[in-house]
């Protein structure tokens, strides 16, 4: 038996910096180095001795500080060994300081780069190896490559080693996994390429990649179109659970149901090479599921099927095409047999009033969320140990309290209760955890917690794209804006469509200060979803970040919720030079929002100048529990009272960065 091969690098890194970590490894690669990460472990061998064998191995450790790692007993093993042997590159991610025992050898600052990897800063780390082992070597067979496999997740800590190299699959037409995670085009885009402008563009396409589309409801009455979507995101949600295998989530796939988009338009929105699409018939009890695996850049017909059950055998049907599409793609398993989707349910009517809430959910207005609700209600009602209702019921609390349509001590206290009991019936749901995560954020103001919520999300689903958008929504809170960018540019890979992610992208941008990337992902998002709350109002603080003060009045004033519109009219009215109006505007401001949105008015106030009455109001929000208090650092529109020392005792205070 041959044995197994060994790579030039290893790199060592904790689950928090994955993407940044996912880039050092390619472009690593690129320069012709071979790299090993915990994903190439054969099935059936031990991983901890694996690992060992690779770090031994290895000619050159790069070790990612951040300030993530730095409490990681693993990292520092890894880098304690790797300094001993005169093998260690250490990288700064952050800004952080390598521990004490390893400042000896000199790091390599990363903080600020973005992924480029023809830059000083990538071509530092380059010279570096190079000057440890010489030139990389040349005409390595593919074969000698380590190969795919899960990751070792949680089963030790949150540490995870990363490298990438070809896999040495032999497939009919895959070769190799290329980079899906590079740079941002900042070129502008048509309406049909609005995601190629949110999330980094792949170098090339993936082949191992595959958008599952909404199927086509084929019955005589058209009355199956909850039954046809479920379908799809059923497929959708099993072929995700395949290692390495890069499937957009449900809200991008869907994007396009209705839309006369054709299929190469779709594929290169999505960055995939394949695409499956198909139909639904129902006749009385008798179910006609089609599907076909289309290759997206030829438009060849790869794989097909027709499936004839009974209706009560639907989700066996869903699993049955799950796996032929698998089997069709050549995808090596290495993590057993797909089933279900944790926390799901047997009831196919529950299952119907599922969908149709997660139909309304992405759209974030009030008359949406209501039907959400119901229909989330009535799912339960037909199953009361539907885990993954019982938590999309929690989202839908959760957003109409942060919108302030519910009382704040009730919703948050409801919203946690849903998430604990979703936890309860399905323990491993990464969501759920997020929720959690969201409370102790957004309510709790405990950051810690949250931040310990979040990683127990991310054991589970390291690229979840809800638990991404609660660890970058964490981190812009805490004003940490590079990992807020990482983050959610991470789950946008999987979910380059979600509204959500993209409105959170901007926030996080603006908050930075990189006011013309916030104003474009909300021009996109508006493209997307034109009546998505909050996107006009913060919209129009870019602008008015930006020196226009006209076009951000006129566009906040084009926010569909009245309520919502006063968050931030009086700011926008003075800016313009309309006091009166702004005055105005001030008093109705504080009869709306006395009681429930002090943050707001403390806003104002602060934007004018008035450090008594906006600190006056910073502290009736505080005792309010407002949960907008979350967004205060970066603001903007607080810097003409961020000198005053009593700002910044309320900001330790809320054990917040000054």
């Amino acid at each position: 038996m041959r044995s197994r091969s060994v790579a030039d690098v290893f790199v060592s890194y904790t689950s928090e910096d994955r993407v940044v970590a996912q880039q050092i490894a390619r472009g690593l690669e690129g320069a012709g180095f071979s790299v090993w990460w915990d994903r190439h472990i054969h099935g059936g061998v031990d991983f901890t001795t694996e690992i060992q064998r690779q770090l031994n191995a290895a000619r050159i450790v790069v070790v990612l500080w951040s300030s993530s790692s730095l409490d990681s007993k693993w990292v520092r093993d890894e880098a304690q060994q790797a300094r001993d042997e005169n093998k260690l590159i250490p990288v700064r991610l952050d800004g952080v300081q390598p521990p004490l025992g390893f400042r000896q050898a000199q790091s390599l600052d990363f903080s600020g780069w973005n992924g480029d990897s023809q830059v000083e800063t990538f071509a530092n780390l380059v010279a570096s190896a190079r000057h440890l082992i010489g030139p990389p070597p040349q005409g390595v067979p593919l074969t000698d490559r380590p190969t795919a496999a899960p990751s070792r997740g949680a089963g030790r800590g949150k540490t995870i080693l990363i490298g990438g190299t070809v896999l040495s699959l032999a497939l009919a037409y895959f070769v190799g996994d290329k980079l899906w995670l590079s740079q941002q085009v900042a070129t502008e885009q048509p309406v049909a390429a609005v995601a190629s402008t949110i999330v980094p563009v792949a170098a090339a396409i993936s082949e191992k990649s595959i958008a599952v589309l909404p199927f086509t409801d084929m019955s005589e009455k058209k009355d199956q179109e909850f039954l046809a979507d479920g379908m799809a995101e059923e497929i959708l949600n099993l072929l995700a659970q395949v290692p390495d295998l890069l499937v957009p989530a449900r809200t991008s796939s869907f994007y396009f149901k209705g839309k006369p988009t054709k299929i190469p338009d779709i594929a290169r929105e999505l960055g995939v090479a394949h695409v499956l699409e198909g139909s639904v018939r129902r006749a009385g009890d008798h179910l006609r599921v089609t599907a076909q695996l289309v290759r997206a850049d030829n438009g060849y017909h790869l794989w097909s099927e027709t499936y004839d059950r009974d209706l009560q055998d639907v989700f066996k049907v869903q699993d049955d095409i799950a796996n032929e599409v698998v089997q069709a793609l050549q995808i090596k398993f290495t993590g057993g047999e797909l089933s279900r989707r944790k926390g799901g349910t047997p009831n196919l009517e529950a299952y119907q009033s599922y969908l149709q809430a997660m139909s309304a959910v992405n759209q974030n207005s009030r008359e949406s969320l209501d039907a959400a609700d119901v229909n989330l209600e009535q799912a339960i009602k037909l199953d009361p140990g539907y885990g993954m209702a019982w938590n999309a019921l929690s989202t839908v609390v959760s957003m109409k309290t942060d919108n302030v349509w519910l009382d704040p001590t009730e919703g948050w206290e409801r919203v946690r209760q849903l998430a604990q009991h979703a936890l309860l019936l399905s323990p491993d749901l990464a969501e759920a955890h997020a929720r959690l995560q969201w409370v102790y954020m957004s309510w709790d103001w405990d950051w810690a917690a949250a931040e310990a919520e979040g990683r127990l999300a991310l054991a589970i689903d390291p690229m979840n794209p809800v638990a991404l958008l609660a660890a970058g929504r964490l981190s812009a809170t805490l004003g940490r804006w590079d990992d807020s960018e990482s983050q959610l540019r991470a789950a946008l890979v999987r979910d380059p469509l979600n509204p959500y992610l993209i409105w959170n992208l901007g926030f996080t941008q603006y908050r930075a200060g990189r006011f013309a990337e916030s104003e474009g992902l909300y021009r996109k998002l508006l493209e997307l979803e034109p009546g998505f709350l909050w996107t006009h109002s913060y919209l129009a603080k870019t602008l008015l970040a930006q020196g226009k003060p006209e076009p951000a009045l006129a566009m906040v004033q084009q926010e569909a919720d009245e309520a919502t519109r006063l968050w931030f009219l009086p700011i926008f009215l003075q800016a313009d030079g309309r006091q009166v109006e702004a005055d105005e505007a001030l008093q109705a401001q504080i009869a709306q929002w006395a009681d429930t949105g002090a943050f707001f008015v403390a806003m104002t106030y602060a934007y004018r100048g008035d450090h008594d009455r906006a600190l006056e109001w910073l502290e009736r929000a505080y005792q309010q529990k407002d949960a907008s208090l979350d967004e205060i650092v970066g603001e903007p529109l607080f810097k003409n009272i961020a000198d005053d020392p009593r700002y910044k005792a309320f900001l330790r205070k809320m054990k917040l960065p000054e």
